[in-house]
């Protein structure tokens, strides 16, 4: 009796085993962190970046949209990248506690000017948070063929006319 309840177990153990598959030695992929959005995201000391994309129609004026989350105090953020001369170029943002949206609809567009970079390829940036070493991220760069995009893109520069 005691070696039937025995097989019993050692059967139930190795049909549980069976079932459960590789699920008990492979890591489980709904734990692995990722950004599911078109955009990149980065940490640089208390300031998280999500979602970065980058919109452009020629690859010279790019409209960074992103949002912030800063995990300390108000701070004032510079995002940095070379331009088409080499150069490098700051641009920064106040990013007060909590979440910040930058470049959404109704909000201030941050553009980046001068960008030597192409629609489809990727834009090296930097971010600083005052205080620490900073993080670069490798942002998308997108255009206004998608709809939700369209808005976003770097709005044209008035035309100068002579009187």
């Amino acid at each position: 009796m005691i070696a039937r309840r025995a097989a019993s177990v050692i059967l139930a153990g190795a049909v549980a085993f069976g079932l459960a598959g590789c699920s008990f030695v492979a890591t489980q992929a709904t734990l692995i962190p990722y950004q599911a959005s078109d955009g990149a995201a980065a940490t640089a000391g208390e300031i998280e970046v999500h979602n970065a994309i980058a919109l452009s129609t020629d690859g010279t004026d790019v409209a960074l949209v992103l949002n912030i989350v800063n995990n300390g105090s108000p701070a004032i953020v510079t995002f940095q990248y070379t331009d088409a001369d080499d150069a490098k170029q700051d641009v920064t943002v106040y990013a007060d506690a909590g979440l910040s949206s930058i470049g959404a609809e109704g909000d201030d567009q941050l553009v980046l000017s001068n960008v030597d970079v192409t629609v489809g390829s990727l834009l090296p940036l930097y971010i600083v948070d005052p205080g620490t070493a900073g993080e670069g991220v490798l942002v998308p760069v997108l255009d206004g063929t998608l709809p939700e995009y369209a808005p976003l893109v770097p709005t044209a520069k008035p035309e100068v006319k002579a009187g």
